[in-house]
């Protein structure tokens, strides 16, 4: 399917994803459907059952004599260093050294013929503790003196102290934002097969190749260049595949290498949530201060993230919860200060949005208290306090490009927002069982990687002699279209049809040092990349065509049909003329973002090369007997600049839109009082279905939109942005819950907000 949209080049078409046809007749390959090597074995992790305790004693005896188990690994095994630590701060074993600090952190593995005899003898261990206390949320760590798993950060901008004392009015409150579950389709897997010498092949679902590459080399105490990983696709990451793997494929590395067989390891879904970290849930309490026309004089907050065990991630999703803590709004005055704690559960680690939605909820709290305490709409909250351009950020970065309020006219009129609020209001002052709500929320979200060394990319582009291109880059395909974003862009560089270009399997073999596939930035930074690659291409046939046939340079013009002064010929003619001359047809691109800069010392800089933006409208029903509800209506505008692919873009947007509804309405996670995870499969963790999604859903792209900075084709990422405008769910609810109390006050819904959470504030508000 190919629709073609209103601008031209390939690079703008609504072309299917590349793996469609694949995943609906199944035959797109995922590690699980690689062949196996003949004598392939399987490897289980043992799991610890306390939260926090000292390791008295392991008889691992039954486990290395249960059938057809070849190895048993335990520290002792690691030729390298018993760590996986993203940022080298040493605190993340891949085996507990003697002290087990979360109910489910491995202790050891165990190798055997098949995946279910490794699963079965990894049950038999026998392990004593000591058990120590445990701290499992962030304000109780706080309490028992546990202390942060990084440096936190302060932003400030003015006198945050002196806003709040000197303003007309004042709120403050507590507001408790649950984490999230990756819940991928495809679970963390590896296959690793052992090479002659030091080498070693990773076939991983992983959104970092790179860092699997190092970890891997890490551990074995070899050179990274002795380390091949390999990903052609994945089923699902969300951050959740952009550390969390490395455990696997370390373990699978060791075992290949010792035993001289290949290697793979799939845990069940139990062990994949109990032993993989999750989107940090965060305590924030919060002080605004206000005046009568609604204007914002003041904000301070203190956001309390359950970090984990171990720093993971933790430093900068804590510090892009407060880049986004402002979300659309200008605070004149403003102070935000992160405490990343360390709690006795699995290390939390990046999921979509990598703090920043944790943050934009904190802000639209603000608006609707200040919208409540002063009986208007919201609404008129959010447009008196949003950014001009030019003012700065608590980051001191200045916003220039604002759309916002374009955004938000076009939102009214499209979804009837005025007419349809009355008609709520009006439904709900009938006073009976089921109430409505509704609720427009922006979203402002910067675009970069805050750790700027991150913001690069290379790709690999060969011609071959019959004319096909064989495209390679260092971005990972996990259901998001991004090598068919990529591909547009080569097919619209070199004038070329889009079945010309092989897509291939991301490797380190071929692109170095690869940034992670995340913060957005897979389409900015691969696609520039390739077209650097297509660049060099086609000055140097250019050049060739010039020459051979005696033509000025530009009256040469390569594509399907190549023009060479008066002449003509096809591509692949072309090509096998270049081939010929002995003319280089590979080149390896490059691409930096540039402008950005970031010092986090002083807390200033400017972390983004831009922002997107977006806005949804959502209608709720609510059973004020049950707490239950229907989401009936959303409508969503979302700016991706100018598309690279509509139909792609739009489809992103859906989907982030569902997963964050779910973020803040059915998917809790739950440990109980010994710090188990308690909702760790299907059956106990409810992530929204089909018959969730709003009965009516209108999605749209802001196509007006250009971007003003120079990415690939003036796009926009999408990745991340959409998922934010679920938080317009989450308000509506809070807008139903609040007409039980006529509107007199905000509901202060926590998030999630599930059916027992909306009944709770009902009740409270009766009273």
């Amino acid at each position: 399917m190919k629709q073609d949209v209103q601008v031209n080049g390939a690079a703008h078409q609504s072309i299917q994803h590349d793996s469609a046809e694949k995943h609906v007749t199944g035959r797109a390959e995922y590690t699980d459907d690689l062949l196996e090597p003949t004598g392939t074995l399987h490897a289980a992790l043992g799991l610890s059952k306390i939260a926090h305790g000292k390791i008295l004693s392991m008889d691992l005896s039954a486990v290395r004599a249960a059938p057809g188990v070849r190895m048993v690994m335990t520290p002792e095994d690691i030729p390298g260093e018993n760590d996986v630590s993203p940022n080298g701060l040493h605190d993340d074993p891949i085996f507990a050294p003697g002290l087990v600090q979360f109910w489910g952190q491995p202790v050891f593995a165990v190798v055997a013929e098949t995946r279910d005899q490794a699963r079965r003898a990894a049950a038999l261990a026998r392990i004593d503790y000591e058990t120590l206390p445990h701290a499992l949320d962030p304000i109780a760590a706080r309490d028992a003196g546990m202390g942060y798993v990084c440096e936190p950060l302060t932003l400030k901008r003015g006198e945050a102290r002196e806003g709040l004392d000197q303003a007309p009015r004042k709120i403050t409150g507590r507001f408790t934002v649950g984490g999230q579950d990756h819940f991928y389709l495809e679970g963390q897997i590896a296959m690793a097969i052992p090479g002659e010498d030091d080498e070693v092949t990773i076939h991983v679902s992983t959104q970092h190749p790179s860092e699997v590459q190092h970890m891997v080399a890490h551990v074995l105490n070899v050179p990274s260049s002795a380390v091949v990983v390999n990903v052609r696709r994945m089923g699902g990451g969300f951050g959740g595949k952009e550390t969390q793997m490395n455990l696997f494929a370390c373990v699978a590395a060791i075992a290949a290498k010792k035993l001289g067989r290949a290697v793979k390891i799939r845990p069940d879904r139990d062990d994949d949530m109990e032993a993989t970290g999750k989107r940090h849930d965060f305590v924030i309490d919060y002080e605004v201060g206000f005046d009568d026309n609604g204007k914002i004089h003041a904000v301070e907050g203190d956001f309390y993230a359950r970090c984990g065990f171990s720093a993971d991630l933790s430093g900068p999703v804590t510090d892009r919860a407060l880049f986004h803590a402002d979300n659309a709004y200008y605070y004149p005055d403003v102070e935000l200060r992160s405490h990343p704690m360390k709690t006795n559960t699995v290390s939390n680690t990046a999921f979509r949005g990598f703090g920043g939605p944790q943050g934009v909820i904190l802000a639209e709290r603000l608006v609707e208290e200040i919208g409540y305490a002063l009986g208007r709409d919201p609404l008129e909250i959010r447009k008196a306090n949003l950014y001009q351009n030019g003012q700065l950020t608590p980051y001191h970065q200045a916003v220039e490009d604002q759309i916002l309020p374009r955004i938000f006219d076009e939102l009214e009129a499209a979804s009837d927002y005025h007419a349809r609020r009355q008609a709520v209001l009006d439904w709900n002052a009938k006073g009976g069982v089921i109430r409505k709500g509704i609720a427009i929320t922006p979203v402002k979200f910067g675009i970069s990687f805050t750790a700027t060394w991150f913001n690069q990319a290379g790709a690999l582009i060969h011609i071959y002699n019959d004319g096909s291109l064989h495209l390679n880059h260092g971005g990972t395909e996990m259901g998001q279209g991004l090598n068919t974003k990529v591909a547009q862009v080569v097919a619209e560089a070199m004038g070329v049809n889009i079945e010309r270009i092989r897509i291939t399997k991301t490797t380190t073999e071929k692109v170095p040092n690869t940034s992670a596939t995340a913060a957005s930035s897979g389409s900015d930074l691969n696609g520039m990349a390739a077209l650097d690659a297509c660049t060099q291409l086609l000055d140097r046939l250019t050049a060739f065509a010039a020459e051979k046939w005696g033509v000025a340079r530009e009256t040469v013009s390569i594509g399907e049909i190549c023009y060479i002064g008066d002449a003509q010929m096809s591509f692949a003619e072309f090509i096998r003329e270049a081939y010929m001359a002995r003319i280089q047809l590979s080149a390896a691109g490059f691409y930096k973002t540039p402008k950005i800069h970031w010092n986090r010392k002083t807390g200033q800089g400017r972390p983004f090369y831009y922002y997107a933006y977006g806005a949804a409208c959502a209608e709720v029903s609510v059973d004020t007997l049950t707490g239950e509800y229907v989401v009936e209506r959303v409508d969503a505008i979302h700016d991706v600049g100018r598309s690279l692919n509509p139909i792609l873009d739009k489809g992103q947007v859906e989907g982030a839109f569902i997963q964050g509804m779910g973020w803040l309405t059915t998917e809790e996670l739950w440990w109980d009082d010994k710090g188990r995870l308690r909702t760790h499969a299907p059956s106990t963790y409810k992530i929204p279905l089909a018959s969730d999604r709003p009965k009516i859903f209108n999605v749209s792209l802001a196509d007006w939109s250009v971007n003003r900075e120079k990415t690939i084709k003036r796009s926009k990422a999408v990745g991340e942005p959409p998922f934010m405008l679920g938080i317009s769910v989450f308000e509506a609810l809070g807008h139903a819950v609040a007409s039980v109390a006529d509107y007199r006050e905000c509901a202060r819904l926590d998030a999630p907000a599930t059916p027992e959470r909306v009944l709770m504030a009902i009740e409270r508000l009766r009273r």
